[in-house]
């Protein structure tokens, strides 16, 4: 399939056809991809080939085609994201890839790791439990809303390193708020800052151009069950060659199947036991699926529908989001916050009374609710979910 610039992003009927690609119940307006992706029905095949090839035969796949096809998927992957299959391992997500991060650097008591407030709550657990093993000190900017431009957010992050700063966790595409951040400039001002930087990539596969070599990062952590549409389960961590040499597995086992063993970092993860990697072998099959519509038709479609339903919520509520979509801030997702009130049940009366699943969620005491746009959605559905707020917050 290749369809590339053809179609017009505000055209419903060039769309129309797109949704039959995945297996949506009837039952559902689902405008929530940016938690949890949907597979295509073809990378849904491929991942029930690998599961089959798993299935019949143990021995055959685990001994002789697992490690070159993870490697195959793993080169793929690489040439989508701008780096060599060498500095990539695949885990189960962002999380698990964060854990990695966490786990291996060597951090001191009084060392300082900085995390600004638009970072992931579990990414929040998981440097406050280093803290408590290892003494550190975790240094949270907040960042001021409105926000005015991206040099404020720079200068808002640099303004919290000090001396004693080993690491700073900075998110490329924020969860709670869907802000796209200036995350190449900075990377380059914390390196000149002698910072190492790990970002938090889950929503930036697919939603925004990534080419990681370019940010000049020392980890990247991702998911690729949301905008890349590859199946649940399936992350990657990357790694600088200059910070491969900290990583351990957290889990250690054989690294390869005998009679090999592993050389590199990155193969001490291909073999973990008998997990299912269907998954990931199954991630060319969703490059190759959005490659065929084409990155950029998916991005201005998906902005487009973006673009609809904030600037519909905006005229109903009268309120404003924290920053301005035409500066860049925002890609695939809404984020608008909701009138002044207690909307603690809004998310589950919206699923529970018109079927929409949505994000409703807060940020500095504030509610927002964050809209996530794919190629199966369309105005009519955000119309459906701009009636139900109205009547459900008036």
């Amino acid at each position: 399939m290749s369809i590339q610039n053809k179609l017009d992003p505000t055209n419903e009927q060039d769309w129309a056809g797109l949704a039959g690609h995945w297996l949506l119940r009837p039952d559902t307006i689902y405008l929530n991809h940016g938690s949890f992706g949907l597979c295509p029905t073809e990378v849904r095949s491929e991942r029930r080939k690998w599961i089959r090839a798993l299935d019949e035969q143990p021995m055959d796949f685990y001994l002789r085609q697992m490690e070159p096809a993870l490697i195959e998927a793993r080169t793929e992957l690489g040439k989508f994201i701008g780096t060599d299959r060498k500095n990539l391992i695949f885990v189960d997500n962002a999380t698990y890839a964060m854990n990695v991060v966490a786990k291996s650097l060597p951090l001191q008591e009084n060392d300082e790791v900085l995390i600004s407030d638009l970072e992931y709550g579990a990414v929040d657990r998981i440097w406050d439990r280093v803290r408590d093993d290892k003494g550190i000190t975790i240094v949270r900017p907040q960042i001021s809303i409105p926000i005015q431009s991206n040099q404020q957010i720079v200068e808002e992050i640099l303004a919290a390193v000090t001396e004693k700063t080993k690491l700073a966790v900075i998110s490329h595409v924020t969860s709670a708020t869907a802000l796209i951040l200036p995350i190449r400039e900075i990377c380059l001002r914390l390196r000149e800052r002698g910072v190492p930087v790990c970002i938090d990539g889950p929503h930036a596969p697919a939603q925004v151009d990534l080419d990681i070599e370019s940010l000049g990062c020392d980890f990247y952590c991702a998911s690729c069950h949301k905008w890349l549409c590859a199946p649940l389960g399936t992350g990657f961590l990357y790694v600088h060659p200059e910070m491969q040499s900290y990583v351990v597995p957290p889990v250690l086992s054989w690294g390869r199947l005998k009679p090999f063993v592993p050389e590199s970092w990155d193969e001490e993860f291909t073999w973990l036991g008998t997990r299912d990697p269907s998954g990931f072998l199954s991630i060319p099959k969703a490059i190759g699926f959005m490659n065929g519509i084409g990155l950029d038709s998916f991005r201005n479609r998906s902005r487009y529908l973006a673009r609809w339903i904030e600037e519909r919520l905006v005229s109903q509520f009268g309120t404003q989001p924290i920053a301005v979509r035409d500066y860049g801030f925002y890609g695939s997702m809404a984020h608008v916050p909701l009138p002044s009130g207690n909307w603690d049940h809004l998310q589950r009366q919206l699923w529970e009374e018109v079927g929409i699943e949505v994000m409703v969620n807060s940020h500095q005491n504030r509610p927002f609710i964050r809209v996530s746009c794919h190629l199966y959605n369309n105005t009519a559905q955000l119309d459906t979910l701009a009636k139900a707020l109205d009547r459900l917050t008036s």
